[in-house]
């Protein structure tokens, strides 16, 4: 998988869910180690910021796609929009 380009704000916007998250548990070790001085720290920590957003919109527009199977009154099969709890 490539690496995400850090500087490229639209390459955000336009990554996978499953990329996202890969740099975000990248970041989590690389923060974690404290191998990094604390400008790249900060660096991290904004791109990492950047990530949770961009999952959070994708899961958002995943919610709004689920639709959910229901029976009506006639016991026919239809769809209906997903309520989460």
């Amino acid at each position: 998988m490539d690496k995400v380009d850090t500087t490229n704000t639209n390459e955000i916007e336009n990554i996978s869910f499953e990329q996202a998250l890969k740099e975000l548990e990248t970041i989590v070790k690389n923060l974690e180690g404290g191998a990094t001085n604390l400008d790249e720290s900060l660096g991290n920590y904004e791109l990492g910021i950047k990530l949770v957003r961009r999952c959070n919109t994708l899961l958002d527009n995943a919610e709004k796609k689920v639709k959910k199977l229901a029976r009506n009154e006639t016991g026919e099969v239809i769809e209906e929009d997903f309520e989460p709890l």
